[in-house]
């Protein structure tokens, strides 16, 4: 009888290790799925950034352009005075921006990354497996 009960727990062990590694499997795939949507999401965010870079330097060439056409069409020089402060000024509110936007980016991709100590669950599966198997060898010693 005492046999029985050992070839019991025997099964018993095994059904709850095939478990536990099958959750480790799964959570490992759920893992992998977010990690590469993750990293979509960062792409996207890469290329957004990239995108709205050039069009602010796009935006402040046209500005500074028409600021040089106005100021040679009123007859002063586009390269001192009030031409040239307003130049200045076009320029330093464009760094500002990209500032703006450069410290917005990095905040966002830093959102995105996990972290070390974020368990996802997959070592830990296999942690249950180890620790169900040690305690059926136990309870068959005992």
């Amino acid at each position: 009888m005492a046999q029985l009960a050992s070839i019991a727990t025997l099964v018993g062990t095994g059904a709850s290790i095939a478990n536990n590694v099958a959750q480790g499997r799964a959570q490992e795939a759920s893992a992998k799925a977010q990690r590469q949507a993750a990293n979509a999401r960062l792409a996207q965010l890469q290329a957004e950034q990239e995108s709205q870079a050039r069009e602010r330097a796009d935006t402040l060439e046209r500005s500074l352009a028409t600021a040089r056409a106005r100021a040679g069409a009123s007859g002063t020089g586009s390269g001192d005075g009030s031409a040239a402060a307003l130049a200045s000024g076009l320029k330093e509110d464009a760094a500002e921006a990209q500032a703006d936007s450069d410290a917005l980016f990095r905040q966002r991709m830093a959102v995105g990354r996990s972290s070390l100590l974020n368990t996802d669950g997959s070592f830990t599966s296999y942690l249950r497996a180890g620790q169900t198997a040690s305690s059926a060898l136990r309870s068959l010693l005992d």
